[in-house]
């Protein structure tokens, strides 16, 4: 008797299974800017702190300990690796290194000269250090606007106020000063213009009286003043144009302005350099009254 031939058994085409990689990390300082300012709104509190520091102050990051810079973020340090691992890297070390490529060429023996934008008042007694102190830190972020400001966007900002038939400047606390010099200079080359001040809590009804062709011209920095950003809300809820000087696109106004001018602001202590800032604001101006044909005699 012969047992019937058994054909072998096929066994079942498998698929091997794959685990998703880590998430890639941005390869250079424009791609990890573009994923920052991707990722607002979905960054933790803490995270988005950092998030703010590392764009606003680059240069001190590149060159700082993970120590010090916790100390400047007001973060603990884990907070920062935290901060490196969510976004890819395998720790802060590796982010650091986006950040130092970025200062590669000439810009690097400077920024390490002056050692970096955020100066401390350690050791600043005299009024002479202190004096040397906020002129390094300016001159630092003036080198730091020099090459990061989009012309583009101030040639818009200049085109939407010469449309526009009145400019509405927002600007408080450690702003003020400069909204009030843009007001007054906007007065100078005949461009009517008003200060949104929220005298008697009134900004509301501030915002109300714009007319449709007006502009809101909004100036609020790393501490986001919150009346200011109301305002903003306000404007663009009208369907007011909004126009916005900031410090970097997670801004809470970033996402409410037609065009944006980024300005990152040097520190020494408790104080903003606000010379980069004027400048920018003086540019506008200047540009403005010559568009216009309004420009002081000589200019």
């Amino acid at each position: 008797m012969t047992m019937p031939e058994t054909m072998p058994e096929t066994m079942p085409e498998t698929t091997p299974e794959t685990t998703p990689g880590p998430t890639p990390h941005a390869r250079d300082f424009d791609a990890l800017r573009a994923d920052l300012i991707a990722r607002a709104g979905r960054l933790s509190p803490r995270l988005a702190q950092v998030a703010r520091f590392f764009l606003n102050h680059p240069e001190e990051v590149a060159i700082n300990t993970l120590s010090r810079l916790a100390e400047q973020a007001q973060v603990p340090p884990a907070t920062i690796t935290r901060f490196a691992k969510e976004l890819g890297f395998a720790g802060f070390a590796e982010l650091q290194s986006v950040f130092r490529e970025r200062l590669l060429g000439p810009r690097l023996p400077y920024a390490t000269r002056l050692g970096g934008g955020t100066a401390s008042l350690d050791g600043l007694d005299a009024p002479g250090q202190v004096f040397t102190g906020f002129l390094q830190a300016a001159v630092q972020s003036l080198l730091r606007i020099e090459e990061a400001l989009d012309r583009k966007q101030l040639a818009h900002f200049v085109d939407d106020l010469a449309a526009a038939e009145a400019v509405h400047v927002a600007a408080a606390r450690g702003a003020f000063g400069l909204g009030a010099y843009t007001v007054f200079g906007l007065a100078s080359i005949g461009k009517r213009a008003h200060l949104i001040d929220n005298l008697g809590a009134m900004r509301s009804a501030q915002v109300a009286a714009m007319g449709p062709r007006d502009v809101l011209l909004v100036m609020t920095f790393d501490d986001y003043t919150p009346e200011t950003v109301e305002v903003a809300h306000l404007a663009h809820a009208a369907g007011r144009r909004v126009l916005a000087i900031t410090d970097n696109g997670l801004s809470p106004v970033a996402g409410l302005a037609a065009h944006l001018l980024f300005v990152n602001e040097a520190r020494l202590g408790h104080f903003r350099s606000q010379v980069p800032a004027m400048v920018v604001a003086q540019s506008i101006i200047m540009a403005l009254g010559r568009k216009l044909g309004t420009a002081p005699p000589g200019s």
